[in-house]
């Protein structure tokens, strides 16, 4: 992997095309120019641009430890409050969302960024998910983060509700409950 500070300059160059275009039309070459590195630069540590899109949303959910933090104060209804409230906050922030709509778009449309995005942004939230409720004692840690994240991403997509501070507990409560079988 590159070093932090090429990392850094690689992902404020990739997000900043992606705010100017769609996801389709980035390039090594954009991006390397964007960066201010060479291709060979990206090339070793990323194959290809969607990998480099992927990488740079993952690392907002990073740590200093390059682990997905996910809250753990030992309380798991409270925890999964901040992560909800966090993620909306994420999908629907002024910046974000047009970027995360297009870049959504484009896994809909195109099997090799669809499976990027699962391989390299959602398995590892999910996993990091998924040890929280293992944590927590939950029998199908995994089942459960697909059940906690489904509804956020569901609402969000469809725009079918706003979000509020009451629905996110809600939705936390309902899924807390159906975790403990």
């Amino acid at each position: 992997m590159a070093r932090s500070a090429t990392r850094k300059r690689v992902h404020d160059a990739v997000l900043g095309l992606l705010h100017e275009g769609r996801v389709g039309s980035l390039s090594m070459e954009g991006v390397a120019a964007r960066a201010g590195v060479s291709k060979q630069t990206l090339y070793r540590s990323w194959p290809t641009t969607g990998a480099i899109v992927f990488d740079a949303l993952l690392a907002r959910s990073e740590g200093p430890d390059g682990d997905v933090v996910v809250p753990d104060t030992g309380d798991l209804s409270a925890d999964l409050v901040t992560l909800a409230s966090g993620m909306v906050s994420e999908l629907t922030g002024a910046e974000t969302e047009p970027l995360l709509r297009a870049v959504t778009a484009e896994v809909q449309i195109d099997a090799e960024v669809a499976a990027q995005y699962r391989a390299l942004l959602l398995a590892p939230q999910m996993a990091a998910i998924a040890r929280r409720f293992r944590d927590a004692g939950a029998v199908d840690p995994e089942e459960c983060a697909e059940l906690f994240v489904g509804p956020l991403l569901h609402r969000w997509l469809l725009r079918s509700q706003p979000f509020s501070r009451e629905w996110i507990a809600r939705h936390v409560t309902r899924t807390v409950r159906a975790t403990a079988n």
